[in-house]
């Protein structure tokens, strides 16, 4: 498992405030975890989101498994999860996340838009395709209501996938 930090330029590195895994749910500051097999797509995640603020890169994973002890160990408020990764899927990471921490928000990122479906009903609380504009990640990472999807379908690719 790698830190983001420690990839991360030290001009755009964000530093922790001693938050800990029992921060106030009234922070500003939302702790996310990318986990993607492809390490090309959490390069261009982690580029595109550390410059965002209100976001801190805590850390990421390559397959299900990674980002499952990961969460156990971080604690993120949220997990960009890959779908189709090898050694766990993101619907069964999805899954074992959701029921062991229901508070922590899962937004299913896949190129397989047919697996929309299945990655709700896991308990995805969105689905952006990669390639979506950044402005739908943005959107979904932002939304507190859960169980809300990212409006994709008419939208231009981007770079970050």
């Amino acid at each position: 498992m790698r830190h983001l930090s420690d990839a991360l330029p030290t001009d755009t590195r964000r530093h922790s405030t001693g938050m800990t895994a029992a921060h106030s749910p009234q922070s500003c500051v939302s702790r996310l975890l990318i986990a993607d097999d492809r390490a090309r797509t959490r390069r261009a995640l982690r580029a595109v989101l550390a410059m965002q603020p209100g976001i801190e890169l805590i850390g990421e994973a390559a397959d299900g498994e990674e980002a499952i002890t990961a969460v156990e160990r971080l604690r993120p408020d949220v997990v960009i999860l890959d779908i189709r990764m090898p050694r766990l899927d993101g619907i069964a990471a999805t899954r074992h996340i959701k029921t062991r921490w229901p508070e922590i928000r899962v937004i299913a990122h896949s190129l397989a838009e047919e697996l929309r479906a299945d990655a709700l009903a896991a308990g995805a609380d969105a689905f952006v395709p990669k390639g979506a504009p950044v402005h739908e990640l943005l959107a979904a990472l932002g939304d507190q209501t859960g169980g809300q999807t990212a409006d994709t379908d008419a939208s231009p690719p981007s770079q970050y996938s």
